[in-house]
């Protein structure tokens, strides 16, 4: 077996504008992607729009910039190292228009109130990355888990593969975080290569879902039923809204799911959080709406509407 070089000191950095998976952040010792201690790579672009999304940097294929205003002390170092003229006139704020997120005006940046999301990056870089915390997996029964955005929408999707056959290659657990919406075929070629599939379903009714995601929901429910039927390890991940989708009229529909044979190991309850409010705001978003996490009475009801019918496998929570 060919051993990936797994360097102890920093990981790949990757650059900007050059062939390779777009990546916005690899995120290590996470707890809450799957068994064990895990390392999460984060893709960027995504089919969906979700109202409350988290990751707002990770929508767009491409690469952006976020300002931190609160950070910015006027030096005018980015005006100057800009090529673009996308920051002029002594305001820092960029010029969306004209910014390429290049990354000039963020190493010239004193203050770290410049960030580019979106940073390519070969298969072996990002499996090197990876495998720098192999001990961690092996101790606790982690590995690797491919999130976004959506990685099933991540191109060049070969790279993807090749990424994926890599770390099986080095005995590292692959999980993948996907909102379903994909062509089918791009689940199949992950199929030999994925040991779990972490399922995300928004909404049942799918006008409520294309009302809070800007597409309906045929295409990722029917997905879904093909992972089943095809043998794949499904954990269901329920993001709940209050006033969106966390009432019991939302959760009856997946348990009907359940009740009609589709296997999921697990069932986790995931309560909103509003991390994503600021860095749309960093982005030059318009600002995210307001909403609220459901009480934690509310989910202990909704978790116990899976157990009496006869689901104990439901956490809230990653």
């Amino acid at each position: 077996m060919k051993k990936i070089d797994c360097p102890s000191a920093a990981a790949p950095q990757g650059e900007a504008g050059r062939d390779g998976l777009s990546v916005f952040d690899i995120q290590r010792y996470c707890i809450h992607d799957g068994e064990g201690i895990r390392t999460t790579v984060f893709f960027k672009g995504c089919p969906l729009r979700c109202a409350w999304c988290h990751n707002p940097e990770s929508q767009a294929g491409k690469p952006e910039l976020l300002w931190n205003e609160e950070r910015c002390t006027g030096c005018g170092a980015c005006e100057a190292a800009c090529l673009q003229k996308a920051v002029w006139g002594g305001c820092p704020e960029p010029d969306r228009s004209r910014c390429i997120a290049c990354g000039a005006c963020v190493q010239a940046c004193l203050g770290s109130a410049r960030q580019v999301a979106g940073i390519r990056y070969s298969p072996e870089e990002l499996a090197a990355a990876v495998c720098r915390d192999r001990m961690f997996y092996e101790e606790s029964g982690g590995g690797a888990t491919l999130s976004g955005g959506e990685v099933l929408a991540a191109e060049p999707f070969p790279a993807v593969l090749e990424l994926c056959r890599l770390l099986k290659e080095e005995g590292i657990s692959v999980f993948i975080d996907t909102c379903g919406q994909a062509p089918f075929e791009r689940f199949e070629q992950l199929l030999e290569v994925a040991d779990c599939f972490l399922y995300d379903i928004k909404a049942m009714d799918s006008q409520k879902h294309r009302k809070w995601t800007g597409v309906g929901n045929e295409l990722i429910l029917q997905n879904l039923w093909k992972l089943h039927l095809n043998g794949a390890r499904i954990r269901l991940r329920l993001p709940l809204v209050e006033g969106v989708n966390a009432e019991e009229e939302d959760i009856l529909p997946v348990i009907g799911l359940l009740k009609k044979g589709l296997r999921a190991e697990k069932i986790h309850l995931l309560p909103y959080h509003d991390f994503g409010r600021s860095k749309a705001q960093r982005l030059g978003h318009v600002s995210q709406p307001s909403f609220q996490a459901p009480s934690r009475e509310k989910l202990e009801g909704l978790a116990e509407l899976f157990r009496g019918a006869g689901f104990p496998q439901v956490v809230i929570g990653g």
